[in-house]
């Protein structure tokens, strides 16, 4: 147990450690663009039912996995999940409604997966964080826009198709989503962790069975 004398100790412990992880973080930098008015394009889940194939690979500090995987997505805000391990190893799944993620049958999923904002992100819907503080920029066909402070959730749209997300907290990008063509990918720049999707497939589909939702 910590003795009264030792707490200031741990306390500057924790302050610097928490300190040189946000280091370890790059500058976000400023906005890119001439001044625009602060109106985004719709950001939401496709109507209807589809079902997107992908290959997957995760790193960390750790670990390095990959695999096959399927995302069952129901419009306006659920999605399923599910990963399995090459060579037969195994698997997983997620299930997101909302802002609400269950990893059912342990964490190991949830180690992969980026904060629920983010994952959104991922699929081409905005779900951050009511915020009152936005500034947008324009550069072209490429707009952008930074919501809330502290976090600052800077979003990228490149004509109407949101491309990017990042979190930034103390003027430094801590993690971050892109989509370029079919490859998605989530970086967490603190924690030297990554989860990329490469899409091979995308097919609309009829509702899918209510089981898929039970956690």
């Amino acid at each position: 147990m910590a003795t009264h004398r030792s707490r200031p100790l741990l306390l500057w412990f924790a302050v610097a450690t928490c300190a040189t992880a946000l280091a370890c973080a790059p500058r976000a930098g400023t906005l890119r663009g001439a001044p625009a008015p602060a109106r985004f394009p719709r950001a939401e889940l496709p109507p209807g039912h589809h079902r997107i194939v992908f290959r997957w690979e995760y790193v960390d500090q750790a670990l390095a996995a990959r695999g096959e995987g399927v995302a069952r997505v129901s419009a306006p805000d659920s999605v399923r999940l599910d990963f399995f391990l090459d060579g037969g190893l195994g698997g997983g799944y997620a299930i997101v409604v909302d802002d609400s993620v269950a990893t059912p049958g342990g964490d190991q999923v949830r180690r992969y997966l980026p904060p629920v904002a983010l994952l959104w992100a991922a699929l081409g819907r905005l779900a951050i964080p009511p915020a009152a503080d936005t500034v947008a920029k324009v550069d072209g066909d490429t707009l952008r826009a930074d919501i809330g402070q502290n976090p600052t959730w800077r979003v990228t749209f490149s004509g109407d198709r949101l491309t990017r997300v990042e979190r930034i907290v103390g003027g430094r990008r801590l993690e971050w989503v892109s989509r370029t063509g079919t490859e998605i990918r989530y970086q967490n720049e603190r924690a030297a962790r990554s989860l990329t999707l490469k899409i091979t497939s995308t097919d609309d589909v009829q509702p899918f069975d209510p089981e898929i939702w039970r956690r």
